[in-house]
């Protein structure tokens, strides 16, 4: 049986929002945004944006992958910000 002490202590530290835990989200997806666009074989597959030229012609699928990656990177960033004590 676990015991909940133990499943407690191993809960990290999250830090309430801030916009500075704003900021490191969106840089985060704005990084992978671009990773993306350079790396996918054909990111203007699939329906279009509304404004694909803001973000230079990539499709809905892709802009979704992308941010959806940059969703993870940014929350294990903010994770290991906050546990190193800089959020």
């Amino acid at each position: 049986m676990i015991h909940l002490m133990t499943l407690a202590a191993a809960v990290p530290h999250t830090p309430e929002w801030s916009p500075l835990v704003g900021i490191v989200m969106i840089i985060c997806n704005i990084l992978t945004i671009a990773i993306g666009k350079l790396t996918m074989a054909a990111p203007t597959t699939g329906p279009a944006l509304p404004m694909p030229e803001m973000f230079g012609g990539m499709g809905y699928l892709a802009l979704l992958a992308t941010t959806s990656l940059g969703h993870v990177i940014g929350f294990g960033a903010i994770l290991g910000l906050a546990n190193i004590g800089i959020l």
